[in-house]
């Protein structure tokens, strides 16, 4: 290998790396695992916010829902979520399962009523 050559591999490595630190800090690059990750989050979150008007929608219907929001009103905050799902209102037309995140963001909705 020549001489000249190696001071040059030498910086050109040197560059590459804080090329990848600067990029991956600050430059906002980001790998392939983060970006799956963020858009899953994403996703995940306009589908709940897309899903509170159907909630809202069953609490109305509901003919037991007097009870229930005195029992959302009588309840700690942490017990709320699963008597809110106990209802069946966090559960979806075609789902057999309540969604959790469903349940939180519809009794943020409906926090006025109770």
């Amino acid at each position: 290998m020549p001489e000249w050559l190696k001071p040059g591999l030498v910086g050109a490595a040197a560059g590459a790396t804080a090329l990848a630190i600067v990029g991956f800090s600050w430059g906002g690059w980001l790998t392939e695992g983060s970006a799956n990750k963020m858009a899953s989050d994403m996703a995940q979150a306009e589908v709940v916010t897309a899903l509170v008007p159907v909630c809202v929608q069953l609490s109305k219907m509901d003919p037991l829902a007097s009870q229930t929001f005195l029992k959302l009103k009588e309840a700690s905050s942490y017990q709320r979520r699963g008597i809110l799902m106990e209802a069946g209102w966090a559960t979806m037309p075609g789902s057999s399962e309540a969604n959790r995140y469903v349940a939180t963001a519809c009794l943020e909705k409906l926090s006025d009523e109770f």
